[in-house]
């Protein structure tokens, strides 16, 4: 498939075209057993006719709430089987807001698939690739999170995409420890079976057990966000041999974290994506993540006069495409001259200050670089003489204990007048959302 292309009209299903050229193939493993592309293929037609037996057909849409696991992966991969569509619910969700997520579902998977199926489900022997795969919701990390449907040629061109510039190894295996309701871990499953290489999924992050992953299961690859590759670093044994990419997501990468990922010998690209671009839009060569790189294959980005990131391409959801023939992201950067993408942030998080525009991420990368500093998250505050008034909350590292007359010293250093925090709190946790981003909406 050439990167310029949507897909082709019609695709293959994945699973059993990885099965049949590689059943012995380890498709998943997880801390509870594995399954080869043969045994994972089994599992997703029994479930395919278990949820045709419960009443789901081709189109409809079944939610999946079940943690990150074998049994996630078995109904993910029913569902496309039987032409369903795969609907991914946090499971960290409180009851009363699940709901709400699954509004359009014809019915919830809660509990492992088992039990009696159809034996007459006919199993889809092609897709369209107009038709939608799986709907999955933002990060909420811009309000109220929002469903987006991505379709089989949504998915097929990211994974073909993200494979061109990462590059890709038959023996490839990428650690998935995010949560696999939001597109960032889902993504590594499905493209996993695209490409017929395994992933290993752990039921969330936990440094300890991630860094034993990284040692003694010859990971490859694993994506991170800022925060959880900062914990990783924290370690004592970050580097592991096999490792040759942490893909950085789900923010800017401070320079700071990028220097300490190179001193400690872990290779690191950064990225820039959204649920509504099927994950990546543009990636760094691995070990050069001074920007988020540039548009994968078959991508486009622009930057319109605002200073918005605007993208276009076979990975865009139908659905987001604005009436100009592009997805309007919200984000705010610039591409240099190589066409790499540099990222400032939110729109709606711009701190007008005084009549200066001020991006939160440039005054937490210079709190990043404080030594005392492990996480640092600013916003603005109303205030009756700037209008809005810079303010940082920052994480301490263990033993450490700035000050604040010492940060906005060290501030002072690195940035202009008025961008320097008029306040610093000590706090010994930033708020996230599910999928690990800043919730600079909480800071308040």
């Amino acid at each position: 498939m050439a990167a310029r292309d949507t897909a082709p009209v019609n695709i293959e299903p994945w699973l059993p075209v990885a099965a049949a050229a590689h059943p012995g193939r380890l498709a998943l493993g997880t801390p509870g057993g594995n399954l080869t592309y043969a045994e994972l293929e089994a599992r997703a037609q029994r479930a395919a006719g278990i949820l045709a037996r419960r009443g789901a057909r081709p189109g409809d849409r079944v939610g999946i709430l079940l943690a990150p696991g074998a049994a996630f992966a078995e109904a993910l991969h029913g569902c496309l089987r039987l032409g369903a569509v795969a609907m991914p619910l946090d499971v960290r969700l409180a009851p009363r807001e699940r709901p709400h997520q699954a509004a359009g579902a014809r019915l919830v998977i809660d509990a492992p698939l088992e039990g009696p199926g159809d034996p007459q489900a006919a199993l889809v022997e092609r897709h369209r690739a107009d038709e939608i795969a799986a709907v999955v919701h933002t990060s909420g990390s811009a309000g109220t999170p929002k469903p987006i449907e991505l379709t089989y040629g949504n998915w097929a061109a990211s994974a073909e995409g993200s494979a061109r510039r990462l590059g890709i190894d038959p023996a490839e295996r990428w650690l998935c420890a995010l949560p696999v309701s939001h597109v960032g871990g889902l993504s590594i499953l499905i493209r996993s079976a695209i490409h017929a290489t395994t992933a290993v999924v752990h039921p969330g992050w936990e440094s300890e057990a991630v860094r034993r992953a990284l040692h003694s299961e010859a990971i490859t690859l694993i994506s991170v966000v800022p925060t959880t590759l900062s914990r990783l670093l924290d370690g004592d044994r970050p580097y592991a041999p096999a490792l040759r990419c942490a893909l950085v997501g789900g923010g800017p990468l401070p320079a700071a974290l990028a220097e300490r990922a190179a001193d400690a010998g872990v290779p690191v690209a950064q990225t820039y994506g959204l649920t509504e671009a099927c994950s990546h839009v543009t990636t760094s060569e691995i070990g050069e993540p001074a920007t988020a790189g540039p548009p994968l294959p078959g991508t486009t980005v622009q930057i319109d006069a605002d200073g918005e990131i605007l993208v276009s391409g076979p990975t865009v959801a139908p659905r987001a495409v604005a009436p100009d023939g592009r997805l309007h992201t919200g984000d705010l950067g610039r591409l240099d001259d190589q066409g790499r993408l540099l990222v400032s942030g939110r729109r709606a998080d711009t701190i007008v200050s005084g009549g200066e525009n001020v991006a939160p991420a440039e005054v937490e990368a210079a709190l990043l670089e404080h030594p005392a500093v492990a996480e640092a998250a600013v916003h603005g505050r109303p205030d009756p003489e700037w209008g809005e008034a810079v303010v940082a909350t920052v994480v301490a590292r263990k033993g450490a204990r700035p000050s604040e007359r010492e940060l906005r010293a060290h501030c002072a250093e690195l940035l202009a007048a008025y961008k320097v925090p008029k306040a610093i709190a000590l706090r010994p946790a930033l708020p996230r959302t599910p999928s690990g981003k800043l919730d600079r909406g909480a800071l308040g």
